[in-house]
């Protein structure tokens, strides 16, 4: 009679291995579940961490937006064609007021859009470069430190509207511009140097706030880097393109940004140092309010949500071109890790 011997791998076959692949079958699944079960906490923990944030948006922003584009669907009261009396209430007129941006009756539009766009670019171009000056002077150690950085910093802590009729007064025909100058420059009234005198009192008043976050990218800096960059024979102007600068990047685009979503919406300056309807440095903001003064509010609607509209395509170009650069992430999304499966193998050659 022959003695079958069972084979190894069959025995492991038998039932004992085959309880024992359900066993771990249904380990793995109570792991998934519980996994599963975890991912969905936390996922209702985070909602409900974002959820007051959220509320505060929509209250704040995402109701009044579609609150004006519902009023900008709306023209203005007027006589009725059909009984031929003043009307009570706005007539519904569509997308006609976004439409007659694009007649005649945009020349208006068209020159606070380019106002807007001019003082935007032109304002946070010499802010940046002057910013960045006082945050370099701000960093410095020398004697009397605190009270030049009290003093720079004291142009942002004025009231826009104190600023500006500080800036009217400088800016009259007797004032101390003229003086300076040596001649009578009408600077209130309309003109190119309109224009000027609206850049130099808000290049004066916000300089400061670039100036101050950059000063805050300073401080993290370390002074090893510098002194490194000096062993190695780096001159000043080098060591602030190539340590400076790129450490610094991060919060100087957030600065920037920040400054040019504030330039956008710029009224109060203008309004006060140079006045209302003026064509030369009439901005959005201005036109809007103008033609809601005037109680045209449909139209009023519709340049403020084109206003937002504007202002968000530069938030979103902002952000999407240099997101990297404004959270200070520079790197890619990291690879995870392959973890190596011990073996028997890799145990043996593992060192005790």
């Amino acid at each position: 009679m022959v003695d079958a011997k069972t084979p190894p791998d069959a025995a492991a076959d038998g039932p004992t291995g085959t309880a024992g692949s359900r066993a771990g079958k249904t380990s793995a699944s109570r792991k998934g579940s519980s996994r599963a079960w975890a991912t969905a906490a936390s996922g209702r923990t985070a909602a409900l961490l974002v959820s007051p944030t959220l509320l505060v948006l929509t209250v704040v922003v995402l109701y009044p937006t579609v609150m004006a584009f519902r009023e900008s669907l709306y023209g203005v009261k007027g006589l009725d064609p059909k009984t031929g009396f003043i009307s009570d209430t706005e007539p519904y007129v569509g997308l006609r007021n976004y439409a007659d941006i694009f007649g005649a009756a945009g020349d208006r539009f068209w020159n606070a859009f380019g106002n807007t766009t001019f003082f935007t670019v032109t304002t946070v171009a010499l802010e940046t470069l002057i910013g960045v000056a006082m945050a370099l002077i701000m960093h410095k150690a020398f004697r009397g430190r605190a009270l030049i950085r009290a003093g720079i910093l004291i142009p942002w802590a004025v009231p826009t509207a104190i600023s500006g009729l500080l800036w009217r007064w400088i800016f009259n025909s007797d004032g101390i511009a003229n003086a300076l100058l040596g001649h009578q420059v009408l600077w209130t009234t309309e003109g190119f140097h309109a224009k000027v005198a609206v850049i130099i009192a808000e290049v004066w008043k916000t300089s400061p706030f670039i100036g101050l976050l950059v000063l805050a990218g300073l401080q993290v800096i370390p002074k090893e880097v510098y002194e490194a960059a000096r062993l190695d024979g780096a001159g000043p102007l080098a060591q602030f393109w190539r340590i400076t600068l790129p450490l610094v990047k991060p919060a100087l685009l957030v600065a920037v940004l920040f400054r040019c979503l504030d330039a956008l919406r710029m009224f109060d300056l203008p309004y006060i140092l140079i006045g209302a309807q003026k064509n030369s440095v009439e901005t959005l903001s201005m036109l809007a309010q103008n033609e809601a003064s005037n109680v045209r509010f449909g139209p009023a609607a519709a340049y403020a949500v084109l206003l937002f509209f504007y202002v968000f395509l530069i938030a979103l170009g902002f952000v999407r071109l240099l997101g990297a650069d404004v959270v200070g992430d520079t790197g890619g999304p990291r690879k995870p890790r392959r973890r190596l499966r011990r073996t028997p193998a890799n145990r043996a050659e593992a060192p005790a």
